[in-house]
């Protein structure tokens, strides 16, 4: 992903509310599940860690990515943004 998809896809999120938020438990495989089904229907999402979660938000960031092959947009103090593209329906077009 070039700089430039980065930006775009962060000015998109700019508005979007924390779909999931990841707490005390951290990342469990259900909550893994959830998110990789969330791609199904949107490509864009972003995920707030709770105070109560010991665990560094840029490795839950990580293994959140790893494991729905998703990709890393930004992660700024609690807020993980995640960007998966849809292979049936593309919402997002991005530049370049």
């Amino acid at each position: 992903m070039t700089s430039k998809q980065r930006a775009y896809l962060k000015s998109l999120a700019n508005d979007l509310e924390p779909v999931f938020q990841v707490g005390k438990s951290s990342l469990t495989p259900e909550l893994t599940e959830a998110i990789s089904e969330a791609f199904n229907t949107r490509e864009l999402i972003k995920i707030a860690v709770l105070k109560n979660c010991m665990d560094d938000p840029r490795e839950i960031a990580e293994m959140v990515s790893d494991r729905t092959q998703s990709q890393v947009v930004q992660v700024i103090g609690k807020k993980i943004i995640l960007y998966k593209e849809s292979k049936e329906n593309k919402k997002i077009i991005l530049p370049f």
